[in-house]
């Protein structure tokens, strides 16, 4: 029997979006982004985050594999799906739901650099510094939070707990016996 302890509720995630999407506005004033969504776990953030936007923005998405159904990253990322647009010249943030080891956004990252862009941003909505073994950060972070394993809001274990409103930590018998 798996039990969720809330860490982050819906309404300090909305607010902490709102918050995000007001310095991008800024920092992106009378020019264009594209927000490229690391599927599946950001695509909630990136549809209340390109709500909160007052620029011209547009989407994609890339999709990776690191974990499978394990609760651990595998080490090794693998591209499942590219951007299908041309990003040369564009300014793009790469929107993602958690900045774990960084080992997956640094893939992503240098990946993104090779499609030329004018700039590249990172935004994540959680992020676990403790767990850091790739010299990355992200530039626009929702939070900071410990070295727990967290569903909710787009974040899932082996597919479930994505549609849940808050962010939460999955607690399992095989961890509490």
């Amino acid at each position: 029997m798996d039990r969720l302890k809330v860490l982050l509720t819906q309404q300090q995630i909305a607010k902490r979006v709102a918050e995000l999407g007001a310095q991008i506005s800024r920092d992106f004033e009378g020019e264009s982004v594209v927000l490229i969504g690391v599927l599946k776990g950001a695509t909630i953030f990136l549809a209340d985050l390109a709500r909160q936007l007052k620029l011209d923005a547009t989407f994609d998405f890339i999709a990776v594999s690191s974990y499978g159904n394990s609760r651990e990253q595998s080490g090794e990322v693998k591209l499942m799906k590219d951007v299908d647009q041309s990003m040369d010249g564009r300014n793009i943030i790469l929107v993602e739901d958690i900045l774990d080891t960084g080992l997956t956004l640094t893939y992503l990252k240098n990946l993104l650099l090779g499609h030329k862009p004018k700039s590249l941003k990172i935004a994540a909505l959680l992020d676990k510094v403790s767990r850091r073994t790739q010299p990355i950060h992200g530039d626009y972070v929702g939070f900071e939070i410990p070295d727990e394993f967290v569903v909710g809001y787009g974040l899932d274990y082996a597919e479930r707990f994505r549609n849940l409103p808050d962010v939460c930590i999955l607690e399992t018998d095989e961890e509490t016996s």
